[in-house]
């Protein structure tokens, strides 16, 4: 149980898919202008990461690796991302129309965040069979920890950021810093504050 937070914390705070990685970027930045629609992708991003991370965390182990097939493993990744994806796009169209408009085309995009296709890769580094060859280290509850980690740390980073642009339209920026450039300085700054939180261990 304590790894499991361990995981859970590390992939919040230290390994930020966002200020550790930078993936996800692109819809990170567009869709990042105020709380609410920043609220919604990351909710969205966050439960594609909670389905796909176990279910191909369970295809690798007991499909893929036991049939010789692990070089497959990048197109079934993407595949298990895209169902998932067409599914949250859906149920968001049908139960938030106004989100959907929101987001606009970066719904559909969720199917090439990065994001998520890095935490199904990064989980598959973490796959390794034990000293005799016969099992596999780790659990689909680690898989979970560390999925749901990760979507609250892109939740958070894209919230947080949301926030700070909304109140940036009331400041005074300079003139060729307005738009995407005091953007990228303020996502600096944050990667920064990240930093902070490198090598504690939870």
């Amino acid at each position: 149980m304590e790894h499991l937070f361990n995981l859970f914390f590390r992939s919040i705070f230290v390994d930020n898919m966002i200020f550790a990685f930078f993936l996800g970027m692109c819809s990170f930045l567009a869709v990042s202008k105020n709380v609410k629609t920043s609220l919604g992708l990351g909710a969205a991003v966050t439960f594609v990461l909670v389905v796909t991370v176990p279910v191909d965390y369970l295809l690798q182990v007991h499909v893929l690796d036991p049939l010789g097939l692990g070089y497959l493993s990048f197109i079934l990744f993407i595949a298990v991302i895209a169902g998932i994806t067409q599914i949250v796009e859906m149920a968001v169209e049908k139960f938030s129309p106004s989100l959907y408009s929101a987001l606009g085309i970066f719904l559909p995009l969720i199917a090439v965040n990065c994001a998520i296709m890095g935490a199904s890769l990064f989980m598959q580094q973490r796959i390794h069979l034990d000293a005799t060859n016969t099992q596999f280290i780790g659990s689909v509850w680690d898989s979970i920890a560390y999925a749901f980690g990760s979507g609250l740390g892109w939740l958070f980073s894209i919230v947080s950021l949301g926030a700070i642009r909304e109140k940036m339209q009331f400041c005074n920026v300079p003139k060729p810093l307005q738009g995407i450039g005091i953007t990228f300085i303020t996502v600096g700054l944050m990667a920064m504050a990240m930093m902070c939180f490198s090598g504690i261990k939870f």
